[in-house]
């Protein structure tokens, strides 16, 4: 299996991975951070599936309706070709948005008479238990889940068995967690999947997206769009678990949670999209998420409803994404302490003071919120901490985490000035004193960059946002020598890697997608945007054919790893493609 041949469905309840066999390999039901109803992306052989394609097997060419969620599946077998039609509802329903907990699958002939095959077997979460059937006249019941689960069909029941059968007319199959569909399907199936294209296709034209790369900042915002948690607000950072980083690694991990680092950075790429709903809901996720917790003793990520049972636990009997396991559960990281989220927190919610959209979240307590998290910021700089990158060895002063404690305090004198003028001065002086313990601590004059950590050697591609943070002009030397010296040392194959140095696990053997974005938006900052554009030109490549992009790019072979899709490189599309076009009025 590989991710290029993956499509993603969803509606911001719950999302699924179809394989371009026309089975859905993954699906967690009723949320993103559920257990899994259909697994063989981590299975192959025992994992749940949902399978409509050709009698005789092979592969179909997939593409997504345009500027939509909707995925197609385009079949040609001997006997004649057929699409499936894959989606979950969502539209404008009674003024509020209609997000059901439903999958439907429409399998349309296109010429002759095609034969195909469908097969539903689900499974009961981490245990892989076969739940009992029940037939009706129209659906099959299956027991044993959290919450009734059905499929609905005007399929012959007869041959849902995996049998082949021709397809002569225009079929519907609706998976439902919940309440059951009591309608009859081809009217139903037909509204909803009108009302969800056209959804989608107002969604994109409200869209803000830049002259250059626009298919690719179109899909990268659909993406992201379908990696916000409706109900609460939240983002999570992936829709899977424990797809490894690199073959053979053991770095598998669950990224299907809310990391209160992505959420400055997610905020940031709806801003430049110009949706507003989407940054208000996920605010008001951090503001819930921060007033949990009176001491600030946040935790990194959380579960897309703010709990923090987040304990990690490897899988017995789970072989792993193409057997390359091991397959976790939670993640430790939320133990760890990383400074750098108290900046990136102070980032995500200083636009409730600048942005007068946000007025009706102005308070009191927001404002002390704000300045606790900046004091907080203030107070750990030079503290050792797991960082950016969660190393899982000894913990050092780190110093991207310094950047963005410099962040807080610089963004807390901002806002300060507007309607706290007694405290600008003390977080004007703060930021200042963080400004020279960066510059003192991490500037290694003999590599001529900015280093990981305060006294060390080794290179960190996330002090790329050096340049785009604004801790000095950009025009200073030590700037411009930083992003020349990670760009030379940490790049390979034109790919930029996190770092070189073995975190645990050994040395990275694969690059890291988001900074290679982070590298473009550098050399846009410092005025190479030509340079910027080649390099956004080239990293395009790794785009699977839908447009959706991973964690990691192995350079060697030109496949994607890790979790996927991965929102934190689909938000780096973004701003990559901002910093790197020209506007409207340079090319109108």
């Amino acid at each position: 299996m590989q991710l290029e041949h993956l499509g993603l469905v969803g509606n911001c309840q719950f999302s699924a991975l179809v394989e371009r066999t026309g089975s859905v390999v993954w699906c967690c039901l009723p949320r993103f951070d559920a257990e899994p109803v259909f697994s063989t992306l981590l299975d192959e052989k025992d994992g749940g599936y949902f399978h409509a394609g050709p009698a005789d097997g092979g592969q179909g060419f997939q593409r997504y309706l345009e500027n939509t969620n909707v995925l197609e599946t385009r079949f040609e077998t001997d006997s004649g070709t057929f699409r499936v039609l894959d989606f979950a509802p969502r539209f404008e329903q009674y003024s509020r948005p209609f997000r059901p907990t439903q999958l439907y699958r429409i399998l349309e002939p296109i010429t002759g008479t095609p034969r195909v095959r469908v097969r539903c077997e689900p499974k009961l979460g981490w245990s892989k238990t076969v739940p009992v059937s029940l037939q009706g006249s129209h659906h099959i019941r299956y027991e044993g889940f959290a919450s009734p689960l059905r499929l609905t069909t005007d399929i012959p029941l007869s041959y849902l068995g995996g049998q082949g059968f021709t397809l002569t007319k225009r079929l519907h199959l609706v998976l439902t967690w919940g309440a059951p569909i009591e309608e009859p399907l081809p009217p139903l199936c037909d509204r909803f999947l009108n009302e969800t294209i056209r959804y989608w296709q107002t969604w994109v034209k409200r869209c803000s997206i830049p002259p250059h790369y626009q298919q690719e900042v179109i899909r990268s915002a659909l993406v992201l769009k379908l990696h916000c948690f409706e109900d609460t607000g939240a983002i999570v950072a992936a829709m899977t678990t424990s797809i490894p980083e690199a073959p053979n690694s053991g770095r598998t991990w669950d990224y299907r949670y809310c990391w209160l680092r992505d959420a400055f950075y997610a905020l940031d790429a709806f801003r430049l999209l110009g949706h507003f709903e989407e940054r208000e809901n996920f605010t008001n996720y951090l503001l819930n998420v921060a007033g949990g917790a009176p001491n600030l003793e946040l935790a990194p990520l959380y579960r897309v409803d703010g709990g923090t049972d987040l304990a990690e636990a490897v899988l017995e009997g789970w072989p792993g994404f193409n057997g390359d396991g091991p397959v976790r559960v939670g993640n430790a990281a939320a133990r760890h302490t990383q400074n750098d989220i108290f900046g990136e927190m102070v980032l995500a919610l200083t636009p409730i003071f600048v942005d007068d959209r946000y007025a009706a979240e102005r308070s009191p307590t927001t404002l002390s919120l704000l300045e606790r998290l900046a004091r907080r910021a203030i107070a750990v700089v030079g503290s050792p901490d797991a960082g950016i990158w969660e190393y899982r060895t000894e913990w050092r002063p780190q110093t991207f985490s310094t950047l963005m404690c410099w962040a807080a305090a610089d963004r807390m004198a901002k806002i300060a000035k507007i309607v706290a003028p007694l405290a600008e001065g003390e977080f004007r002086r703060a930021a200042a004193t963080i400004a020279e313990t960066i510059i003192g601590a991490a500037w290694d004059k003999a590599r001529q960059s900015f280093v990981a950590t305060h006294g060390g050697q080794d290179l960190d591609a996330s002090l790329l946002q050096v340049a785009t943070l604004g801790l000095l002009p950009k025009t200073d030397e030590r700037l411009v020598k930083t992003v020349e010296t990670l760009q030379r040392e940490l790049s390979q194959d034109g790919w930029m890697y996190r770092y070189r140095q073995d975190d645990g696990f050994g040395k990275p053997s694969v690059a890291f997608i988001i900074c290679s974005f982070w590298l473009v938006e550098a050399l846009a900052a410092i005025g190479r945007t030509d340079e910027a554009s080649q390099v956004l030109d080239r990293l395009r490549r790794a785009l699977s054919p839908l447009g959706l992009l991973s964690e990691d790019f192995e350079t060697s072979t030109g496949r994607m790893w890790g979790n996927f899709p991965q929102a934190y490189s689909h938000v780096g599309l973004i701003h990559a493609a901002f910093a790197a076009s020209p506007t409207w009025s340079e090319v109108a």
